[in-house]
């Protein structure tokens, strides 16, 4: 199956139950958490490229994860993860985008608005009322009066103070909207994993990083709903249409009730809008895009632009049509939309998100 491939653990030196545990990690993520499917592949991983040695057993590994807290078993024997798992696999998957973005050395994006932050910018900008006087670029400034006075005399007025800008980190609300109709694992590709992976590396980052920021995970098919962050790894994609409408309305509402200064939508998905509700009962066009529904979408991300609310359209699929709504989508919004692949889209909307949260005010 494209879009997700799985490698042999690196052995080396490293305890034969974290080598394990990493591919347990993937495989689950995989399986949308179901444990027994996974052992079961991880049982055909080792027959296939021997990745048990030095007497550690499949039934060494299984008793493992029980004594540290990973498994649970039932009255029927049957085994199903942990909380600690859960986060486990959100931790794996920050580790793995996160360290790919690193490596790419791609740079970071910056807005042109300056102002009164945490970390200088090392731009300049003219003093205005207000501004704090530990900001003062003082060997500037006196430059600045001596070339603004003709005599070549230093006459230091205001209009020639220049300061430091800084950037301002402020609190961020975040709506993550996964697309979980059928064409997400459609023509033998799996887009719905490396979605997964996104979100839950997502969730890991702010919570380690950005504690006093929000995030919220949305999914959209037939219709949205509101997921828990423990419930990321058993996401499943089902035989859906895809409810552009519905999920960007649920996030609206979620984003109207947070105080936050920065408040922002990362929509990933891969299909066209297929489907709305209208007078109770759902509205289904699936051959092409329906002008009613895309002009819903498109009045939905202008009333986002008005309350403040920028998106970021991540579109893992590069039809024409659907590259050309999408760019009418995002003006509307004055937002942004990425055409990338699955393996680029971690790194995508990882800088994306860190770009958002840098704001500079004047």
């Amino acid at each position: 199956m494209k879009g997700y491939r799985f490698g042999a653990p690196h052995n080396g030196q490293k305890d034969p139950f974290q080598s394990l545990f990493e591919l347990f990690r993937q495989l689950l993520t995989y399986t949308s958490g179901d444990v027994a499917e996974a052992l079961s592949w991880l049982n055909e991983l080792d027959r296939e490229y021997k990745l048990i040695r030095n007497g550690y057993g499949m039934g060494d590994f299984i008793r493992d994860l029980q004594e540290k807290g990973y498994l649970k078993e039932n009255e029927s024997g049957n085994f199903s993860i942990t909380p600690k798992t859960e986060q486990a696999i959100r931790s794996g998957a920050l580790e793995m985008i996160f360290g790919k973005l690193r490596k790419s050395g791609r740079g970071e994006h910056r807005t042109s608005k300056t102002g009164i932050g945490e970390q200088s910018s090392g731009d300049l900008q003219h003093y205005e009322f207000g501004d704090s006087t530990d900001r003062l670029a003082v060997t500037e400034s006196l430059l600045n009066s001596a070339r603004n006075n003709q005599n070549g005399e230093i006459n230091l007025r205001e209009e020639d103070l220049l300061v430091y800008s800084q950037e301002h980190h402020s609190q961020t609300s975040t709506v993550l909207m996964i697309d979980i109709s059928h064409s997400m694992i459609l023509y033998g590709e799996d887009r719905i994993t490396p979605a997964k992976n996104v979100a839950m590396a997502l969730v890991e980052l702010i919570r380690k990083k950005y504690p006093k920021d929000t995030i919220d995970i949305v999914t959209f098919g037939d219709e949205a709903n509101m997921i828990s962050i423990k419930d990321l790894p058993y996401l499943q994609v089902g035989p859906y249409h895809t409810n552009t409408v519905a999920g960007l309305e649920l996030a609206m509402d979620l984003l109207r009730r947070k105080k936050t200064a920065n408040r922002q939508i990362f929509m990933i998905t891969d299909g066209k809008p297929s489907c709305m509700f209208q007078n109770g009962m759902l509205y289904k066009n699936s051959f092409g895009l329906d002008r009613k529904i895309t002009g819903k979408c498109i009045q939905l991300a202008a009333a986002c632009k008005r309350l403040g609310i920028g998106i970021t359209t991540f579109m893992i699929a590069r039809d024409p049509y659907l590259q050309e709504f999408v760019e009418e989508f995002s003006k509307a919004n004055n937002g942004k939309a990425y055409y990338t692949s699955l393996e680029g889209l971690g790194n995508y909307l990882f800088e994306d998100f860190e770009k958002n949260r840098k704001r500079k005010l004047r």
